[in-house]
């Protein structure tokens, strides 16, 4: 395998690993889904368990999410959220069936068009090469999180003392990577290409 791919890879996976841990600890410390379980039965618990923000709330009238812990207090909080949507929430009022479906398809054309990316950009350009396999491996990150349970996890909240519309969308690792990846690749295209030395 070719070094440019090992390092895709690398970096696929690395990405991948962080959001699924920190997703996980997610589950176990801002829900009661894992509460009574131990070893495989929590990973198990972690995959299958669905409906813990609430919403709709459930019949029984047992809620299973726990209070956010505040990190930062007025500004940071991890609050767990299911997100069915893209960014925002958006498309997240499409029924089951077809917004499911339609996440699945654009995620694995998206992630096909960045490895396709990647393989054509040239060795020299390391930014875009970093900046592609981030933004790959958060792609990864949220699809996994669709195709097992149908929605993302998000748990970061950052918000401005409470105000509202002062609150930016709860996000997660993964959205991380896309983000950074998608800065990277514009601060590499406003950078000044060298020329060629006399």
């Amino acid at each position: 395998m070719k070094v440019s791919l090992r390092f895709l890879l690398l970096v696929i996976v690395a990405v991948l690993a962080a959001d699924q841990v920190t997703k996980y600890l997610a589950v176990s410390r801002l829900t009661d889904a894992l509460d009574g379980r131990e070893g495989l039965s929590r990973v198990a618990g972690f995959i299958t368990e669905q409906n813990l923000d609430n919403r709709p709330p459930p019949e029984d009238g047992t809620f299973r999410v726990l209070r956010p812990y505040r990190f930062i207090e007025d500004y940071w909080h991890f609050r767990y959220v299911e997100n069915p949507g893209a960014a925002w929430g958006i498309f997240g009022d499409l029924p089951e069936g077809a917004r499911r479906a339609f996440f699945l398809v654009v995620s694995l054309v998206a992630m096909g068009f960045i490895v396709a990316m990647y393989r054509r950009t040239p060795v020299e350009q390391r930014l875009s090469r970093v900046s592609l396999a981030l933004v790959a491996g958060g792609a990864l990150g949220n699809f996994v999180d669709r195709l097992l349970r149908g929605y993302v996890i998000d748990f970061i909240d950052w918000h401005w003392r409470n105000q509202p519309g002062m609150r930016w969308p709860t996000f997660n690792v993964a959205d991380v990577a896309i983000s950074v990846g998608v800065v990277l690749m514009l601060l590499d295209s406003l950078r000044t290409p060298k020329g060629p030395k006399p």
